[in-house]
């Protein structure tokens, strides 16, 4: 999800809009859908019982998403202001997730990985 986050904050920012309004618009809608996500994400992590989640999940999967998709939702109000200062706040989300979605891909991979091994091992 947020290495789709990622293009599309970059393909919205590299769109030829006609204006900022539209622009805030779609970085608005986005920065909506992905704290919606987030919230979904931090709903189901209280409610399964099979990984109780380390403090280093908390920050990853919850914390930085949704610190990401909320500078999305700032950086979409303030932008038909004209300050230069939402151009990085938006280019700093994009890579933001970027790192989020590499990190949060590694950890699952190596997660779902030693605990096969795991399993075969016991079996």
């Amino acid at each position: 999800m947020h290495l789709t986050g990622a293009l599309a904050v970059s393909a919205i920012m590299s769109a030829p809009w006609p204006s900022l309004g539209p622009l805030s618009v779609a970085l608005g809608v986005l920065g909506l859908c992905g704290l919606t996500y987030a919230v979904i994400v931090i709903r189901r992590a209280f409610r399964q019982t099979d990984y109780q989640p380390v403090w280093q999940d908390w920050i990853w999967y919850m914390t930085l998403p949704c610190t990401a998709y909320g500078a999305l939702l700032f950086d979409a109000a303030f932008l038909r202001g004209h300050n230069p200062m939402t151009l990085f706040i938006a280019a700093a989300v994009a890579l933001g997730l970027l790192l989020i979605g590499i990190h949060n891909a590694w950890d699952t991979v190596t997660h779902i990985a030693t605990s096969r091994r795991e399993q075969t091992e016991t079996q």
